[in-house]
């Protein structure tokens, strides 16, 4: 028998034990320490950034004081280096005792007390991959009752220094491990990211029902050619990928860069634009007590999280690739709307770009109104047949939020009773 069909029974195994845990029916959306602050573990010379109980109790501030917390933003997580380096004299996980002296819970009961919600990370291996105590398979059940016990509301679960054959036997027996806790606790699997993200390696049947979200590709840096390099990943196998999104359980490119060193504003939007399109978690990962204000207002678009939170949880594809080095992507919303994003590729000038929504793949006999998610101008009387021009700056984006707001082709009185019923949900959205 071959690794790949030894690993899907081994899993398979588990499939029947799964427990749906009705969390995160639209992309959980927070803080996550890692990509700005890493394993920076020393409090001494840089007491400002350290991975500590001070990070994260500050951070919870800033998602509330600052408006993080009313659109959405609930999760402060906690990620790599919060352990000490050896388990206590019971077997348990314990946090470093100089950076974190009140205990994991004294601070879940902190960010709870203001209405948010505490994230924290485990490695299915013997070691995390900073080099902490990892969670072997023979500790599933105390991890789990421990974080239950401190009262942690998300798990993320790495996989360094495992093997395919451990994870197949890991994760879906965390699964069974948290759901046995009594506590809701949301979990997010690394484990197709370790196995390549795609099948057959990858059965994503049975990952939908053992996880609420899964990281698929490589970690995200500092950087646009990164942000490219996943956006390219998830497009290319797009097919696969996207059909299994949808609530409780979410593909995840990873965390959100904006307000860090690496993108320009253009390529901000972009990110932004590109990961709601995914219906991908919205997790930031850069310093919310210096955050610059053009950053902040891109993440805290609401027109831009009402699409990412849409309730159906469909996740957007891309339908187009011009010679133009023009992309565009589509996600179908609730109540006949749909998100549109134009993406230039171009390192030139801006790209005065024509098309029509027949050409987009529009088939609805309809008049629509859009509303530009960034800008709010607002375009109406728009019927499909009907050329437009948008204007896209390099590695930006237009993105447009797309409604009816009539029916051609209809006897009057079923087009009033139509409109009655369903456009009178659509509305110029305040930005």
């Amino acid at each position: 028998m071959n690794l790949v069909a030894s690993v899907f029974i081994l899993a398979l195994a588990s499939f029947c034990q799964a427990l749906e845990n009705g969390l995160m029916r639209t992309p959980p959306m927070g803080w996550l320490a890692w990509e700005r602050f890493r394993c920076n573990i020393d409090c001494k010379n840089d007491p400002q950034n350290c991975i500590s109980e001070k990070l994260f109790m500050e951070t919870a501030n800033c998602l509330v004081t600052d408006g993080w917390k009313d659109l959405g933003y609930e999760y402060v997580n906690i990620d790599d280096c919060w352990m000490a380096k050896e388990r206590d004299a019971k077997g348990r996980l314990v946090p470093d005792p100089e950076r974190f002296p009140s205990g994991i819970k004294a601070l879940a009961d902190y960010v709870h007390s203001l209405g948010l919600k505490l994230g924290i990370y485990g490695d299915l291996g013997t070691h995390t991959c900073g080099g902490y105590p990892g969670t072997t398979l023979d500790r599933i059940e105390q991890d789990a009752l421990t974080f239950a016990e401190w009262g942690v509301d998300m798990l993320k679960l790495d996989g360094c220094y495992s093997s395919a054959e451990y994870q197949a036997k890991g994760y879906p027996r965390m699964t069974r491990a948290l759901n046995a806790t009594g506590h809701l606790i949301a979990y997010s699997c690394s484990w197709p990211a370790y196995q390549g993200g795609l099948p057959p390696q990858v059965n994503y049947t049975l990952l939908t029902n053992v996880c609420n979200l899964w990281r698929n590709y490589g970690d995200i840096q500092d950087s646009w050619d990164s942000v490219l390099s996943i956006v390219d990943w998830f497009s290319e196998n797009q097919d696969v990928l996207q059909p299994q999104a949808g609530p409780g359980h979410w593909n995840d490119p990873d965390m959100l860069i904006i307000g860090n060193f690496g993108l320009s504003e253009e390529q901000s939007r972009s990110q932004m634009a590109l990961w709601t399109i995914l219906a991908a978690p919205l997790f930031l990962s850069t310093d919310l007590r210096s955050i610059s204000p053009s950053s902040q207002e891109i993440l805290q678009n609401k027109l831009m999280i009402k699409i990412n939170q849409d309730p159906l949880g469909i996740q957007g594809r891309r339908i187009l690739q011009e010679k133009s080095h023009i992309e565009v992507f589509l996600r179908p919303l609730s109540n006949s709307a749909s998100a549109l994003v134009f993406f230039s590729r171009r390192t030139d000038m801006p790209y005065h770009y024509t098309t029509s929504l027949a050409k987009l793949n529009y088939t609805q006999n309809a008049i629509y109104e859009v509303q530009d998610v960034y800008t709010g101008e607002i375009i109406s009387g728009l019927k499909i047949e009907d050329n437009f021009k948008v204007v896209i700056n390099p590695s930006g984006v237009v993105m447009w939020y797309v409604y009816p707001i009539s029916y051609v082709d209809q006897p009057f009185s079923f087009l009033n009773q139509l409109y009655k019923a369903d456009t009178k949900k659509f509305h110029p959205f305040p930005l």
